[in-house]
């Protein structure tokens, strides 16, 4: 197993590990590792469950209208027309 050193952290932060883990009946090393554990567990959201997400929360309140703006194409940056 690889071991990792984490400096700086808040005393505050500390405190609240030191208490979290005896609440989880745990080492505050076990303690961090299982929050590592579950972080890394997770999956990254794709753009459709974002998509969901945010309409969640805007459609109960009516909504939101945005004007589709014209698509044109992108110019070069002015720096760039020199290189040519």
């Amino acid at each position: 197993m690889a071991s990792i050193l984490v400096r700086n952290i808040p005393e505050n932060t500390k405190r609240q590990l030191k208490v979290r883990a005896a609440r989880n009946g745990r080492s505050m090393e076990e303690e961090v590792r299982e929050i590592l554990n579950d972080a890394t567990r997770q999956k990254a959201k794709s753009g459709a469950e974002l998509l969901k997400q945010i309409r969640a929360i805007w459609e109960p309140l009516g909504g939101v209208e945005l004007e589709r703006l014209p698509r044109e194409p992108v110019q070069d940056p002015e720096w760039l027309k020199d290189w040519k």
